[in-house]
Protein backbone atom coordinates (compact mmCIF):
# COMPACT_ATOMS: atom_id res chain seq x y z
CA UNK A 1 0.00 0.00 0.00
CA UNK A 2 2.75 2.52 0.59
CA UNK A 3 4.35 1.39 -2.68
CA UNK A 4 1.60 2.65 -4.45
CA UNK A 5 1.16 5.74 -3.02
CA UNK A 6 4.47 6.82 -3.71
CA UNK A 7 3.64 5.79 -7.31
CA UNK A 8 0.64 7.60 -7.00
CA UNK A 9 2.63 10.90 -5.85
CA UNK A 10 5.63 9.92 -8.32
CA UNK A 11 2.54 10.06 -11.54
CA UNK A 12 1.14 13.37 -9.75
CA UNK A 13 4.81 14.87 -9.25
CA UNK A 14 5.15 14.08 -13.48
CA UNK A 15 1.76 15.39 -13.99
CA UNK A 16 2.74 18.88 -12.55
CA UNK A 17 6.27 18.65 -14.32
CA UNK A 18 4.47 18.76 -17.44
CA UNK A 19 1.80 21.32 -16.85
CA UNK A 20 5.49 23.75 -16.23
CA UNK A 21 5.78 23.72 -20.00
CA UNK A 22 3.79 25.71 -22.86
CA UNK A 23 1.10 26.17 -23.54
CA UNK A 24 0.61 25.88 -19.51
CA UNK A 25 3.72 27.25 -18.50
CA UNK A 26 2.96 26.54 -14.91
CA UNK A 27 6.60 27.26 -14.09
CA UNK A 28 6.01 26.77 -10.15
CA UNK A 29 4.38 23.54 -10.78
CA UNK A 30 7.61 22.03 -12.47
CA UNK A 31 9.13 23.03 -9.34
CA UNK A 32 6.25 21.21 -7.11
CA UNK A 33 6.71 18.22 -8.97
CA UNK A 34 10.27 18.15 -8.06
CA UNK A 35 9.17 18.37 -4.30
CA UNK A 36 6.60 15.76 -5.25
CA UNK A 37 9.52 13.39 -6.72
CA UNK A 38 11.74 13.71 -3.96
CA UNK A 39 8.97 13.21 -1.00
CA UNK A 40 8.45 9.98 -3.05
CA UNK A 41 11.92 8.53 -2.93
CA UNK A 42 12.70 9.78 0.46
CA UNK A 43 11.97 7.98 3.89
CA UNK A 44 8.59 8.95 5.63
CA UNK A 45 7.61 9.53 9.68
CA UNK A 46 7.60 6.32 11.08
CA UNK A 47 8.61 4.21 7.69
CA UNK A 48 11.61 2.99 6.18
CA UNK A 49 12.19 4.91 2.41
CA UNK A 50 11.67 2.53 -0.27
CA UNK A 51 14.18 0.17 -1.68
CA UNK A 52 16.30 0.99 -4.52
CA UNK A 53 14.20 -1.29 -6.91
CA UNK A 54 11.07 0.45 -5.87
CA UNK A 55 12.84 4.04 -6.50
CA UNK A 56 13.60 2.91 -9.36
CA UNK A 57 10.35 2.63 -10.61
CA UNK A 58 9.48 5.02 -8.87
CA UNK A 59 11.24 6.94 -10.94
CA UNK A 60 10.12 5.48 -14.31
CA UNK A 61 6.23 6.17 -13.17
CA UNK A 62 7.66 9.68 -12.82
CA UNK A 63 9.33 10.66 -16.10
CA UNK A 64 6.79 8.16 -18.19
CA UNK A 65 3.78 10.40 -17.27
CA UNK A 66 6.11 13.90 -17.73
CA UNK A 67 6.82 11.91 -21.73
CA UNK A 68 3.32 10.56 -22.36
CA UNK A 69 1.34 14.34 -22.05
CA UNK A 70 4.37 16.13 -23.32
CA UNK A 71 4.81 14.53 -27.02
CA UNK A 72 1.55 13.49 -28.13
CA UNK A 73 2.49 15.77 -31.32
CA UNK A 74 5.11 12.95 -32.19
CA UNK A 75 1.92 10.41 -32.97
CA UNK A 76 0.39 13.19 -35.37
CA UNK A 77 2.37 11.70 -38.44
CA UNK A 78 4.01 8.57 -37.24
CA UNK A 79 0.81 6.78 -35.13
CA UNK A 80 1.12 6.01 -31.22
CA UNK A 81 3.14 3.06 -31.51
CA UNK A 82 6.40 5.46 -32.38
CA UNK A 83 4.94 8.10 -29.40
CA UNK A 84 4.29 5.46 -26.91
CA UNK A 85 7.87 3.85 -27.33
CA UNK A 86 9.93 6.73 -27.45
CA UNK A 87 8.24 7.99 -23.89
CA UNK A 88 8.80 4.56 -22.62
CA UNK A 89 12.43 5.05 -24.06
CA UNK A 90 13.20 8.06 -22.12
CA UNK A 91 11.42 7.02 -19.43
CA UNK A 92 14.03 4.28 -18.76
CA UNK A 93 16.67 6.49 -17.76
CA UNK A 94 14.66 7.85 -14.63
CA UNK A 95 15.80 4.46 -13.39
CA UNK A 96 18.93 5.57 -11.97
CA UNK A 97 16.93 9.20 -11.08
CA UNK A 98 14.74 6.74 -8.79
CA UNK A 99 17.41 4.50 -7.41
CA UNK A 100 19.92 7.49 -7.08
CA UNK A 101 17.04 9.42 -4.98
CA UNK A 102 16.50 6.38 -2.77
CA UNK A 103 20.12 6.06 -2.07
CA UNK A 104 20.78 10.18 -1.96
CA UNK A 105 17.43 10.34 0.54
CA UNK A 106 19.03 8.34 3.05
CA UNK A 107 21.08 10.92 3.93
CA UNK A 108 20.57 14.05 6.81
CA UNK A 109 20.78 16.53 3.57
CA UNK A 110 20.26 13.99 0.82
CA UNK A 111 17.88 16.74 -1.07
CA UNK A 112 20.75 18.94 -1.80
CA UNK A 113 22.51 15.76 -3.32
CA UNK A 114 19.61 14.76 -5.35
CA UNK A 115 19.71 17.55 -7.60
CA UNK A 116 23.01 16.74 -9.17
CA UNK A 117 21.66 13.49 -9.70
CA UNK A 118 18.54 14.40 -11.51
CA UNK A 119 21.27 16.89 -13.69
CA UNK A 120 23.34 13.76 -14.21
CA UNK A 121 20.65 11.39 -15.97
CA UNK A 122 18.88 14.64 -18.18
CA UNK A 123 22.27 15.17 -19.57
CA UNK A 124 22.57 11.06 -20.22
CA UNK A 125 19.29 11.27 -21.85
CA UNK A 126 19.58 14.45 -23.89
CA UNK A 127 22.79 13.14 -25.24
CA UNK A 128 22.73 9.31 -25.71
CA UNK A 129 21.77 7.15 -27.93
CA UNK A 130 22.07 9.19 -31.68
CA UNK A 131 22.60 12.87 -30.13
CA UNK A 132 19.73 12.10 -27.60
CA UNK A 133 16.41 13.48 -26.81
CA UNK A 134 17.00 17.11 -25.56
CA UNK A 135 13.18 18.09 -26.16
CA UNK A 136 12.13 17.24 -22.46
CA UNK A 137 13.89 19.22 -19.77
CA UNK A 138 12.89 20.69 -16.58
CA UNK A 139 14.39 23.92 -17.64
CA UNK A 140 12.23 24.50 -20.55
CA UNK A 141 9.35 25.01 -18.37
CA UNK A 142 11.01 27.25 -16.14
CA UNK A 143 11.08 29.98 -18.89
CA UNK A 144 8.17 31.82 -17.27
CA UNK A 145 10.24 32.05 -13.70
CA UNK A 146 13.06 33.66 -12.33
CA UNK A 147 15.43 30.71 -12.37
CA UNK A 148 15.48 31.01 -16.24
CA UNK A 149 17.78 33.90 -15.59
CA UNK A 150 20.39 31.59 -14.30
CA UNK A 151 20.85 30.66 -18.02
CA UNK A 152 23.19 33.30 -18.27
CA UNK A 153 25.79 31.43 -16.14
CA UNK A 154 25.05 28.18 -16.89
CA UNK A 155 22.56 27.44 -19.54
CA UNK A 156 19.54 24.95 -19.07
CA UNK A 157 21.50 22.62 -17.12
CA UNK A 158 21.98 25.03 -14.21
CA UNK A 159 18.17 26.18 -14.11
CA UNK A 160 17.40 22.76 -13.93
CA UNK A 161 19.62 22.34 -11.13
CA UNK A 162 18.14 25.43 -9.71
CA UNK A 163 14.63 24.28 -10.28
CA UNK A 164 15.28 20.32 -8.62
CA UNK A 165 16.98 22.38 -5.43
CA UNK A 166 13.75 24.33 -4.90
CA UNK A 167 11.50 21.24 -5.08
CA UNK A 168 13.75 19.06 -2.92
CA UNK A 169 14.38 21.73 -0.37
CA UNK A 170 10.66 22.46 -0.33
CA UNK A 171 10.50 18.74 0.22
CA UNK A 172 13.40 18.59 3.45
CA UNK A 173 11.05 20.87 5.20
CA UNK A 174 8.84 17.95 5.98
CA UNK A 175 12.03 16.55 7.97
CA UNK A 176 11.95 16.66 11.82
CA UNK A 177 15.76 17.71 11.94
CA UNK A 178 15.74 21.09 12.41
CA UNK A 179 19.10 21.84 11.19
CA UNK A 180 18.13 20.38 8.32
CA UNK A 181 15.29 22.34 7.79
CA UNK A 182 17.02 25.64 8.10
CA UNK A 183 19.15 24.47 5.23
CA UNK A 184 16.40 23.61 3.34
CA UNK A 185 15.03 27.09 4.05
CA UNK A 186 17.95 28.18 2.17
CA UNK A 187 18.12 26.13 -0.77
CA UNK A 188 14.73 27.63 -1.21
CA UNK A 189 15.71 31.24 -0.39
CA UNK A 190 19.04 31.13 -2.45
CA UNK A 191 18.44 30.64 -5.78
CA UNK A 192 15.45 32.26 -6.06
CA UNK A 193 17.18 35.23 -4.81
CA UNK A 194 19.86 34.77 -7.36
CA UNK A 195 17.10 34.38 -10.39
CA UNK A 196 15.47 37.67 -9.45
CA UNK A 197 19.19 39.49 -8.60
CA UNK A 198 20.44 38.18 -11.94
CA UNK A 199 17.16 39.05 -13.71
CA UNK A 200 17.46 42.80 -12.42
CA UNK A 201 21.16 43.51 -12.80
CA UNK A 202 22.52 40.91 -15.92
CA UNK A 203 19.85 40.06 -18.39
CA UNK A 204 19.12 42.01 -20.96
CA UNK A 205 21.92 45.21 -20.25
CA UNK A 206 21.56 47.59 -22.65
CA UNK A 207 24.90 48.43 -22.47
CA UNK A 208 25.39 45.59 -24.63
CA UNK A 209 23.38 46.75 -27.87
CA UNK A 210 25.76 48.05 -30.90
CA UNK A 211 22.99 48.69 -33.14
CA UNK A 212 19.62 48.07 -34.50
CA UNK A 213 18.06 46.27 -37.66
CA UNK A 214 14.59 45.95 -38.19
CA UNK A 215 13.21 42.57 -39.67
CA UNK A 216 10.51 40.93 -41.04
CA UNK A 217 9.17 37.32 -40.46
CA UNK A 218 7.31 35.47 -42.76
CA UNK A 219 4.55 32.87 -42.33
CA UNK A 220 3.55 31.40 -45.41
CA UNK A 221 1.02 28.80 -43.81
CA UNK A 222 0.95 25.45 -45.26
CA UNK A 223 -2.40 24.01 -47.22
CA UNK A 224 -3.91 21.45 -45.27
CA UNK A 225 -5.43 18.98 -47.63
CA UNK A 226 -6.25 18.34 -51.29
CA UNK A 227 -2.71 18.23 -53.00
CA UNK A 228 -0.38 15.65 -53.70
CA UNK A 229 3.21 16.17 -52.58
CA UNK A 230 4.77 17.30 -54.85
CA UNK A 231 1.88 20.07 -55.50
CA UNK A 232 1.78 20.94 -51.69
CA UNK A 233 5.48 21.97 -51.66
CA UNK A 234 5.00 24.16 -54.82
CA UNK A 235 2.05 25.60 -52.78
CA UNK A 236 3.91 26.46 -49.82
CA UNK A 237 6.83 28.33 -51.70
CA UNK A 238 3.74 30.03 -53.53
CA UNK A 239 2.46 31.03 -50.10
CA UNK A 240 5.90 32.59 -49.28
CA UNK A 241 6.07 34.12 -52.35
CA UNK A 242 2.85 35.65 -51.78
CA UNK A 243 3.00 36.95 -47.97
CA UNK A 244 6.27 38.19 -48.69
CA UNK A 245 4.73 40.41 -51.15
CA UNK A 246 2.21 41.77 -49.62
CA UNK A 247 4.81 42.36 -46.78
CA UNK A 248 7.08 44.63 -49.61
CA UNK A 249 3.78 46.40 -50.24
CA UNK A 250 2.81 47.48 -46.19
CA UNK A 251 6.39 48.74 -45.35
CA UNK A 252 6.43 50.47 -48.86
CA UNK A 253 2.58 52.19 -48.08
CA UNK A 254 4.22 52.59 -43.88
CA UNK A 255 7.58 53.96 -45.16
CA UNK A 256 9.57 51.91 -43.11
CA UNK A 257 12.63 50.09 -44.14
CA UNK A 258 13.41 46.20 -43.87
CA UNK A 259 16.79 45.49 -42.65
CA UNK A 260 16.51 41.39 -43.28
CA UNK A 261 13.51 38.96 -43.94
CA UNK A 262 13.73 35.22 -42.35
CA UNK A 263 11.42 32.78 -44.13
CA UNK A 264 11.18 29.28 -42.30
CA UNK A 265 12.21 25.99 -42.76
CA UNK A 266 11.41 24.36 -45.95
CA UNK A 267 9.73 27.54 -47.25
CA UNK A 268 10.88 26.63 -50.42
CA UNK A 269 11.17 22.68 -50.11
CA UNK A 270 11.25 22.92 -53.94
CA UNK A 271 15.27 23.74 -54.40
CA UNK A 272 15.35 27.14 -56.16
CA UNK A 273 18.66 26.11 -57.36
CA UNK A 274 17.64 23.03 -59.37
CA UNK A 275 14.38 23.68 -60.20
CA UNK A 276 14.07 26.86 -63.15
CA UNK A 277 10.44 27.68 -61.77
CA UNK A 278 11.33 27.29 -58.19
CA UNK A 279 14.36 29.93 -58.31
CA UNK A 280 12.11 32.59 -60.09
CA UNK A 281 9.66 32.48 -57.55
CA UNK A 282 12.24 33.07 -55.13
CA UNK A 283 14.16 36.00 -56.84
CA UNK A 284 10.54 37.49 -57.29
CA UNK A 285 9.67 37.35 -53.48
CA UNK A 286 13.53 38.89 -52.75
CA UNK A 287 13.52 41.68 -55.04
CA UNK A 288 9.93 43.04 -53.90
CA UNK A 289 11.45 43.22 -50.30
CA UNK A 290 14.67 44.88 -51.98
CA UNK A 291 16.55 43.00 -49.02
CA UNK A 292 18.48 40.28 -48.41
CA UNK A 293 16.07 37.38 -47.31
CA UNK A 294 17.03 33.81 -45.80
CA UNK A 295 15.03 31.34 -47.15
CA UNK A 296 14.85 27.55 -46.03
CA UNK A 297 15.13 25.23 -48.55
CA UNK A 298 16.32 21.44 -49.15
CA UNK A 299 19.42 21.21 -51.11
CA UNK A 300 22.29 18.45 -52.60
CA UNK A 301 25.94 18.36 -53.06
CA UNK A 302 28.48 16.00 -53.14
CA UNK A 303 27.77 14.50 -49.82
CA UNK A 304 24.05 14.33 -50.28
CA UNK A 305 21.06 16.06 -49.33
CA UNK A 306 20.95 19.00 -46.94
CA UNK A 307 18.13 20.73 -44.99
CA UNK A 308 19.58 24.35 -45.64
CA UNK A 309 18.57 28.05 -44.91
CA UNK A 310 20.68 30.31 -48.07
CA UNK A 311 20.67 34.17 -48.01
CA UNK A 312 19.66 35.62 -50.92
CA UNK A 313 20.15 38.98 -51.75
CA UNK A 314 18.62 41.29 -54.07
CA UNK A 315 21.57 42.20 -55.94
CA UNK A 316 24.36 39.49 -55.34
CA UNK A 317 21.94 36.33 -55.66
CA UNK A 318 22.93 33.67 -53.83
CA UNK A 319 25.21 34.20 -49.82
CA UNK A 320 26.22 32.68 -47.01
CA UNK A 321 24.14 29.16 -45.62
CA UNK A 322 23.34 26.74 -42.82
CA UNK A 323 23.37 23.18 -43.37
CA UNK A 324 21.52 21.89 -40.34
CA UNK A 325 23.87 20.34 -38.14
CA UNK A 326 21.53 18.39 -35.48
CA UNK A 327 19.51 16.64 -37.53
CA UNK A 328 16.16 14.40 -36.01
CA UNK A 329 16.89 10.87 -35.85
CA UNK A 330 14.22 8.75 -37.21
CA UNK A 331 12.71 11.92 -39.09
CA UNK A 332 15.52 13.50 -41.23
CA UNK A 333 17.64 10.37 -40.92
CA UNK A 334 17.43 6.59 -39.76
CA UNK A 335 19.99 5.01 -37.74
CA UNK A 336 19.77 1.40 -38.25
CA UNK A 337 17.02 1.64 -40.63
CA UNK A 338 17.10 -2.39 -41.15
CA UNK A 339 16.70 -3.33 -37.65
CA UNK A 340 13.67 -0.69 -36.84
CA UNK A 341 12.23 -1.63 -40.41
CA UNK A 342 11.33 -4.91 -38.25
CA UNK A 343 9.05 -2.71 -35.76
CA UNK A 344 7.56 -0.32 -38.13
CA UNK A 345 6.14 0.71 -41.83
CA UNK A 346 6.90 4.33 -41.19
CA UNK A 347 11.02 3.73 -41.10
CA UNK A 348 11.15 4.37 -44.92
CA UNK A 349 9.13 7.34 -44.28
CA UNK A 350 12.55 9.07 -42.44
CA UNK A 351 14.52 10.87 -44.79
CA UNK A 352 18.38 10.66 -45.39
CA UNK A 353 19.79 14.00 -44.93
CA UNK A 354 23.14 14.53 -44.05
CA UNK A 355 24.43 16.92 -41.19
CA UNK A 356 26.67 19.71 -41.96
CA UNK A 357 29.50 21.60 -40.35
CA UNK A 358 28.85 22.96 -36.47
CA UNK A 359 28.34 26.48 -38.02
CA UNK A 360 25.69 28.66 -37.24
CA UNK A 361 25.85 32.38 -38.61
CA UNK A 362 25.05 33.81 -41.89
CA UNK A 363 26.19 37.10 -42.77
CA UNK A 364 22.81 39.39 -44.41
CA UNK A 365 24.97 42.49 -45.26
CA UNK A 366 26.75 43.81 -42.53
CA UNK A 367 24.52 41.67 -39.86
CA UNK A 368 25.78 38.21 -38.46
CA UNK A 369 22.95 36.57 -38.25
CA UNK A 370 22.64 32.88 -35.90
CA UNK A 371 20.46 30.38 -37.46
CA UNK A 372 19.55 27.03 -35.32
CA UNK A 373 17.26 25.27 -37.76
CA UNK A 374 14.33 23.79 -35.63
CA UNK A 375 15.16 20.84 -33.74
CA UNK A 376 18.80 22.65 -33.41
CA UNK A 377 17.19 25.25 -31.10
CA UNK A 378 17.27 21.73 -28.08
CA UNK A 379 20.98 21.69 -28.45
CA UNK A 380 23.32 23.69 -26.21
CA UNK A 381 26.14 24.10 -28.62
CA UNK A 382 23.93 25.47 -31.72
CA UNK A 383 23.85 29.20 -30.17
CA UNK A 384 26.73 29.02 -27.77
CA UNK A 385 28.91 28.37 -31.29
CA UNK A 386 26.68 31.50 -33.12
CA UNK A 387 27.68 34.38 -30.55
CA UNK A 388 31.26 33.07 -30.40
CA UNK A 389 31.25 33.48 -33.97
CA UNK A 390 30.04 37.04 -33.60
CA UNK A 391 26.13 36.49 -34.12
CA UNK A 392 24.57 39.65 -33.73
CA UNK A 393 20.90 38.38 -33.34
CA UNK A 394 19.38 35.25 -33.79
CA UNK A 395 16.75 33.18 -35.36
CA UNK A 396 14.78 29.83 -35.45
CA UNK A 397 13.75 28.99 -38.97
CA UNK A 398 11.26 25.95 -38.44
CA UNK A 399 8.59 23.94 -39.84
CA UNK A 400 6.36 22.61 -37.38
CA UNK A 401 3.36 22.00 -40.12
CA UNK A 402 3.85 18.30 -39.64
CA UNK A 403 2.43 18.52 -36.22
CA UNK A 404 -0.97 20.49 -36.45
CA UNK A 405 -2.36 22.20 -33.32
CA UNK A 406 -0.70 20.47 -31.11
CA UNK A 407 1.77 21.79 -28.34
CA UNK A 408 4.84 21.28 -29.96
CA UNK A 409 5.24 24.76 -31.33
CA UNK A 410 4.88 26.06 -28.62
CA UNK A 411 7.66 23.73 -26.18
CA UNK A 412 9.76 24.78 -29.11
CA UNK A 413 9.35 28.20 -28.66
CA UNK A 414 9.95 27.78 -25.12
CA UNK A 415 13.27 26.46 -25.94
CA UNK A 416 13.86 29.88 -28.06
CA UNK A 417 13.16 32.32 -25.51
CA UNK A 418 15.27 30.76 -23.30
CA UNK A 419 17.91 30.91 -26.13
CA UNK A 420 17.61 34.11 -26.18
CA UNK A 421 18.19 34.76 -22.40
CA UNK A 422 21.09 32.46 -22.23
CA UNK A 423 23.39 34.25 -24.69
CA UNK A 424 21.82 37.87 -24.35
CA UNK A 425 20.26 38.07 -27.86
CA UNK A 426 17.19 39.12 -29.40
CA UNK A 427 15.53 36.36 -31.63
CA UNK A 428 13.20 35.96 -34.43
CA UNK A 429 11.51 32.52 -34.67
CA UNK A 430 9.91 31.99 -38.49
CA UNK A 431 7.31 29.38 -38.89
CA UNK A 432 6.28 28.03 -41.94
CA UNK A 433 2.62 27.33 -39.81
CA UNK A 434 3.19 28.86 -36.57
CA UNK A 435 3.66 29.85 -34.23
CA UNK A 436 6.34 32.62 -35.25
CA UNK A 437 7.28 35.06 -32.77
CA UNK A 438 9.94 38.20 -31.88
CA UNK A 439 11.34 37.26 -28.95
CA UNK A 440 13.86 39.78 -27.08
CA UNK A 441 17.11 39.21 -25.35
CA UNK A 442 15.07 39.24 -21.60
CA UNK A 443 12.90 36.11 -23.36
CA UNK A 444 9.78 37.95 -23.36
CA UNK A 445 7.61 37.85 -26.51
CA UNK A 446 6.49 40.65 -28.12
CA UNK A 447 4.78 39.53 -31.05
CA UNK A 448 3.69 35.93 -32.84
CA UNK A 449 1.28 34.71 -35.38
CA UNK A 450 -1.50 31.81 -34.70
CA UNK A 451 -1.34 28.12 -36.26
CA UNK A 452 -2.11 27.52 -39.62
CA UNK A 453 -2.96 31.09 -40.98
CA UNK A 454 -0.68 33.91 -43.25
CA UNK A 455 0.86 36.39 -41.68
CA UNK A 456 4.07 38.80 -41.12
CA UNK A 457 5.90 40.17 -38.23
CA UNK A 458 8.03 43.11 -38.30
CA UNK A 459 10.18 44.73 -35.32
CA UNK A 460 12.94 46.64 -34.84
CA UNK A 461 15.58 44.64 -32.16
CA UNK A 462 18.95 45.02 -30.55
CA UNK A 463 22.05 43.88 -31.80
CA UNK A 464 24.05 42.75 -29.40
CA UNK A 465 28.00 41.92 -28.81
CA UNK A 466 27.79 41.05 -25.37
CA UNK A 467 29.17 37.12 -24.72
CA UNK A 468 27.38 35.99 -21.72
CA UNK A 469 29.29 33.38 -19.22
CA UNK A 470 27.26 30.52 -20.38
CA UNK A 471 28.08 31.65 -24.02
CA UNK A 472 31.84 31.22 -22.63
CA UNK A 473 31.99 28.79 -20.34
CA UNK A 474 28.46 27.21 -20.14
CA UNK A 475 29.32 23.62 -21.40
CA UNK A 476 32.05 23.66 -18.57
CA UNK A 477 29.66 23.92 -15.91
CA UNK A 478 27.10 21.16 -17.25
CA UNK A 479 30.41 19.11 -17.21
CA UNK A 480 31.31 20.16 -13.30
CA UNK A 481 27.55 19.46 -12.09
CA UNK A 482 27.36 16.24 -14.30
CA UNK A 483 31.03 14.99 -12.45
CA UNK A 484 29.65 16.09 -9.58
CA UNK A 485 26.47 14.08 -9.65
CA UNK A 486 28.40 11.12 -11.10
CA UNK A 487 30.59 11.04 -7.44
CA UNK A 488 27.52 11.64 -5.47
CA UNK A 489 25.49 8.85 -7.03
CA UNK A 490 28.14 6.34 -6.66
CA UNK A 491 28.50 7.71 -3.28
CA UNK A 492 24.69 7.09 -2.43
CA UNK A 493 24.97 3.54 -4.11
CA UNK A 494 27.83 2.16 -2.11
CA UNK A 495 26.50 3.62 1.05
CA UNK A 496 23.18 2.34 0.63
CA UNK A 497 24.29 -1.50 -0.08
CA UNK A 498 26.57 -1.04 3.61
CA UNK A 499 24.36 0.56 6.07
CA UNK A 500 20.46 -0.43 4.93
CA UNK A 501 18.19 1.75 7.10
CA UNK A 502 15.62 1.68 9.47
CA UNK A 503 12.24 3.70 9.52
CA UNK A 504 14.53 6.00 12.34
CA UNK A 505 16.91 6.47 9.34
CA UNK A 506 19.86 4.98 11.16
CA UNK A 507 21.67 1.75 10.59
CA UNK A 508 20.40 -1.19 11.44
CA UNK A 509 22.28 -2.86 14.33
CA UNK A 510 24.12 -6.21 13.52
CA UNK A 511 22.70 -8.93 15.79
CA UNK A 512 25.15 -11.38 17.11
CA UNK A 513 24.86 -14.79 15.90
CA UNK A 514 23.23 -17.40 18.81
CA UNK A 515 22.83 -21.38 18.76
CA UNK A 516 19.83 -22.79 19.67
CA UNK A 517 18.93 -24.19 23.04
Amino acid sequence: MILLLRLLLAAASGFLAFTSNEPLGWWIAGVLGMAGLYVSVMPWKGRPGPSLRAGALIGFVHALVVYLFMLPWIGEFVGNLPYVALSVFCALYALAAGLGGVAVARWRYGFLAFPFVYVLVEWARSSFPFGGFAWVRLTWGQVNGPLADLAVWGGPALVTLAAVVVGAGLAGLLTRDRRVRVTAVAAVILPSAAGLLTGLTVVDREEATVGQVTVAAVQGNVPRMGLDFNAQRRAVLTNHVNVTEQLAAQVGESGEELDLVIWPENSSDVNPFADERAGQLVAQAVAAVDTPVLVGTITRDEVGDRNTMVVMDPETGRGDHHHKHFLQPFGEYMPMRDFFRMFSPYVDQAGDFKPGPPEFTVRMDDIVLGVATCYEVAFDPAYRQAVLDGAQLLSTPTNNATFGFTDMTYQQLAMSRMRAIEVDRALVVAATSGVSAIVHPDGSVSQETGIFEPGTLVETLPLRDSLTFAARYGHIVQLGLIILGGMLLAAALVTARRKPLRATGKPRPSTPHRRPS
